[in-house]
């Protein structure tokens, strides 16, 4: 009998990946081929645990992380399938004043004048020391840029009053308790990750694991991916 999937991601793509698990399986029915269970963790270590040939069905990271992994040979390089496209957002401790971000030139300024500024070890914290080097001012912020460690939501160091001003998926942020999402970054610096899946080498069931990522590309995803800050890649 077929086992249920099972699959390892980041952070980020946490509520959607729960979301269209359930949706596939309430499309297939009960047959226990269709159970998948997702394990979201920090991309760096679920990057880690599939290079050390920890077994999974289906990783789903940043296509760059992706693309890492199959030149490796953890992923089957066909089965690469883009997923979502997830916007960064900024984020505030809920009840404190909103800065301006409306604009590029706003939105630096208020990154000139923030106390801390916070980020994320995966991609959009790359984008966006990148955009402080753009804008020419890394070396005015890097003594007060925070960068979250791995598994540990930007958004959590906002609420609890660590970092003034957080930059991070919008899907992290969403939902997070205690800050307030000023929106994503405006016209002109905007970041945007796409995430990606691909089948692992160490799957005992690669057709099956094909045919959950391939659901998760189709239109029958689009909802539960727009609910989640999140569009179709």
């Amino acid at each position: 009998m077929t086992q249920r999937l099972t699959g390892i991601s980041s952070m980020a793509t946490r509520q959607v990946l729960a979301d269209l698990a359930a949706a596939y399986r309430q499309r297939k029915g009960d047959d226990a081929s269709t159970a998948v269970a997702f394990e979201s963790v920090g991309g760096v270590d679920a990057a880690r645990r599939v290079q050390a040939g920890e077994a999974f069905d289906v990783v789903v990271l940043a296509t760059d992380a992706i693309d890492k992994l199959i030149a490796s040979g953890r992923v089957v390089a066909e089965s690469k399938t883009d997923l979502v496209r997830s916007p960064v957002a900024i984020a505030v401790r809920a009840g404190t004043p909103h800065p301006d971000i409306a604009s590029e030139a706003a939105l630096k300024q208020t990154v000139l004048s923030a106390a801390s500024l916070g980020h994320s070890t995966g991609p959009s914290g790359t984008a966006l020391l990148a955009l402080f080097a753009r804008w020419g001012i890394a070396d005015a912020v890097q003594g007060r840029i925070v960068q979250a460690p791995p598994g540990v939501p930007v958004g959590q160091l906002v609420a609890n009053g660590e970092v003034e001003l957080g930059f991070q998926q919008w899907s992290e942020l969403m939902h997070l308790p205690g800050v307030d999402v000023l929106g994503t970054l405006p016209p002109g610096c905007e970041i945007v990750s796409t995430f990606s899946g691909g089948v692992c080498s160490t799957s005992s069931q690669p057709e099956a694991a094909r045919e959950l990522l391939a659901f998760m590309q189709s239109p029958a995803a689009l909802d539960a991916k727009r609910r989640q800050g999140m569009e179709p890649a």
